[in-house]
């Protein structure tokens, strides 16, 4: 079984404790809109229907319940963290979810499968090689994995005002850090408004998406951004070949809003 790191087990702490306290999922952030954007142009709602799944880094259940929204009929939730009884508390159909508190390295082998989603969770993980590969052996064969990850280019403006912060909102009391997005949400909330006006940098994502959700989220948003201990801005050629690389066949990429990347990948037939 593979160690888990110490700057991994600092994330898994530090998502542990932020879903603790934000527990909820209401609202445009939690709803199958959403979703149906996140999985765009891939896949849709309907091809989850009536599927056998997994998500690794459930959290709270958000993505879950998305999924069985989108009438996912059976379901493996991955949590490792202190969370766990959050996610378990949160899901809606508890007869359709199988919750494992392991690591994303640890997903049994079910080999049949249809999909499994990585959604944020990849780019917390120091080394996603094992996650990839635990993923590849729990589908069958024509199975598909799809992953989500923060991506590098298109936030150039982003990263140079989130990277010297990050050197230490990471190690920040919790009271510290809600001050500080705070103090960063109204300049945010500013140049979203210009964003209307002017083809700004994140302008598809902050109208497509960030504008829609509620207050509270749009200052989650920006706690989970600060938060973890670890995160990793991806280029297109590192997103492909992360599943390249993980023996997936037919990998396909999208910059998704400019500023993010989709990635989907298809377990070889034997």
């Amino acid at each position: 079984m593979r160690r888990t790191t110490v700057s991994e087990g600092q994330t898994i702490k530090d998502f542990g404790e932020q879903w603790i306290r934000y527990r909820n999922s209401e609202g445009y952030f939690g709803s199958l809109e959403l979703f149906s954007d996140i999985l765009s142009p891939f896949l849709k709602p309907d091809d989850i229907k009536g599927c056998k799944v997994a998500e690794v880094g459930s959290g709270a259940g958000r993505i879950i319940n998305m999924l069985l929204e989108a009438g996912a009929e059976n379901i493996v939730a991955v949590e490792p963290s202190e969370a766990f009884d959050v996610l378990c508390e949160n899901i809606r159909q508890p007869d359709k979810v199988t919750c494992l508190k392991v690591t994303g390295d640890q997903l049994p082998a079910f080999g049949d499968l249809d999909y499994v989603f990585c959604i944020g969770v990849l780019h917390h993980i120091q080394d996603p090689t094992p996650v990839v590969e635990a993923a590849f052996r729990a589908l069958r064969p024509g199975g598909r994995l799809f992953v989500w990850l923060y991506g590098k280019e298109g936030n150039t403006l982003f990263l140079t005002i989130l990277k010297p912060l990050r050197n230490f909102t990471p190690h920040l009391p919790h009271w510290m850090l809600i001050t500080l997005v705070e103090m960063m949400y109204w300049p945010l909330f500013l140049y979203m408004k210009l964003c209307h006006m002017f083809p700004l940098p994140t302008r598809g994502y902050l109208l497509s998406v960030f504008e829609k959700m509620s207050p509270d989220k749009r200052r989650l948003i920006i706690y989970d951004q600060l938060n973890p201990s670890y995160a990793k801005y991806y280029t297109r050629f590192e997103a492909e070949k992360l599943l390249l690389d993980g023996r997936f066949k037919d990998v396909q990429v999208h910059h998704r809003h400019g500023y993010s990347w989709t990635v989907i990948g298809t377990k070889r037939q034997s």
